[in-house]
């Protein structure tokens, strides 16, 4: 048994990794000023809901772009006594084509890894969350870069408390463009504005790679991922091939399979 633990600036997210399957995802608020006991608690009682110990798995699996909980997690697992494996560009098994490859985030290079194993390259994956992250992986596997844009949730935040008279709104995809109250104004430039920002960027980021490794834009797999890929809005992205919300952590349970010897994840290939 696997604990997997994608570690975002919003959300944690978790989930057991057993049998060749993906079971128990489980999420919560990112713990930033926690302690080991804070967070033992908390790991506690996500996996308690699904009936599981945190004393079951054999190791842990962690991408995570929040240092101060990297290293907490790091002093409870010595604690408890886990296994854990931290993803980064020293662990993941792919080449990394950018200028600074270990300001690469982990949990951008697990999802590369991911949808080479699970849905073949060359592809592209929209990560929607705190930030949206369009990461490009060439035919070879190799992570090549991407995009990363404000979340449609912080541009929202940041249009409320930055402005005087505009209110913080539903996150709710309006029936019309043309909002007839403050409210619908909003909701139509934020959430339809954010989906044509996705559709936008998103065919370019696969036009490019896909003249960069002499294929057709056609032959470039994308996946959406991330806490809001199951948003209605993200269904209207168009050239969406996959929506796999738990990306990243089958890809930690791919990575943890292929480096540290662990059970490998159904559907996986190299």
């Amino acid at each position: 048994m696997l604990l997997a633990i994608d570690v975002g600036n919003s959300n944690l997210t978790l989930g057991i990794v057993e049998g060749g399957g993906l079971r128990a995802v489980r999420r919560a608020g990112t713990p930033r000023g926690a302690t080991a006991d804070e967070l033992e608690l908390l790991l506690r009682g996500l996996l308690d809901l699904d009936g599981v110990r945190l004393d079951q798995p054999a190791a842990v699996a962690l991408a995570s772009v929040v240092p101060r909980f990297t290293s907490v997690m790091e002093t409870l697992a010595e604690r408890l006594g886990l296994s854990l494996f931290v993803a980064s560009a020293g662990t993941v098994p792919l080449a990394i084509r950018v200028d600074h490859p270990g300001d690469v985030g982990g949990d951008r290079l697990v999802n590369a890894l991911a949808v080479a194993r699970l849905y073949g390259t060359p592809a592209v994956v929209v990560d929607a969350g705190t930030a949206t992250t369009f990461d490009c992986v060439g035919p070879d596997g190799a992570f090549l870069g991407g995009a990363i844009a404000p979340g449609l949730e912080l541009g929202l935040d940041a249009l409320a408390s930055r402005t005087a008279k505009l209110p913080r709104v539903e996150l709710r995809t309006p029936d019309r463009a043309i909002g007839k109250n403050t409210a619908a104004a909003i909701q139509s430039g934020a959430v339809l504005g954010y989906e044509a920002l996705v559709t936008g960027l998103l065919a370019r980021v696969r036009a490019e790679l896909a003249a960069t490794t002499g294929h057709e834009p056609a032959d470039v797999r994308t996946v959406f991922t991330g806490g809001l890929s199951a948003a209605p809005w993200a269904r209207g992205v168009a050239g969406i091939d996959v929506f796999d919300p738990d990306l990243t952590l089958k890809g930690l349970a791919i990575l943890h399979a292929e480096v540290a010897g662990g059970e490998p994840l159904a559907g996986a290939h190299r």
